[in-house]
């Protein structure tokens, strides 16, 4: 196993930037909760609206209409990966890029849990838009994991180009 310098993160600093990427999360949440009715759309610029959206699926509204039972399913999905991932976090935090990635997935994933056992289903309030088509609406946690995601690849590409 690779040396720990004093100055690489260990899984608690890796957590509490999960736990503020959760925070900003749930804030964001309730501010919309608290300020749009459901469908509710409210424009910002001439590509980007708050909208006030319920997803009951996962990724792009998938097994949305599904009876139910998709609550529980992507409920103990996302414990299942942040299990996983804290420890991932655990034996990697070192590796700086890795450990960035895997965090931000981590409080993304969190915050739609938590969504997803409060209310049955992900409030979603950012909505992109251009020329008549529309991005499904989004969130921070989404956001969150999307970045999280990206970084893995690129993580990996660096990975891949060394060895």
């Amino acid at each position: 196993m690779p040396s720990r310098s004093s100055a690489a993160p260990g899984l608690t600093q890796w957590l509490l930037v999960a736990a503020l990427i959760i925070v900003a999360d749930q804030l964001t949440k309730i501010l919309v909760i608290g300020a749009f009715q459901l469908g509710d759309v409210r424009p910002i610029t001439g590509f980007f609206n708050l909208v006030r959206a319920h997803n009951y699926g996962a990724a792009f509204s998938f097994l949305h209409g599904a009876s139910g039972w998709q609550r529980w399913f992507f409920l103990g999905l996302g414990l299942a990966a942040a299990a996983f991932i804290t420890w991932m976090l655990r034996r990697h935090g070192h590796q700086k890029l890795f450990a960035w990635a895997l965090t931000l997935i981590l409080g993304g994933a969190l915050g739609n849990v938590i969504d997803r056992a409060i209310h049955g289903y992900v409030v979603d309030f950012i909505q992109v838009h251009a020329g008549g088509w529309y991005f499904p609406a989004f969130n921070v946690a989404d956001s969150a994991i999307t970045i999280g995601a990206v970084m893995l690849i690129v993580d990996e590409l660096r990975r891949v180009r060394r060895g």
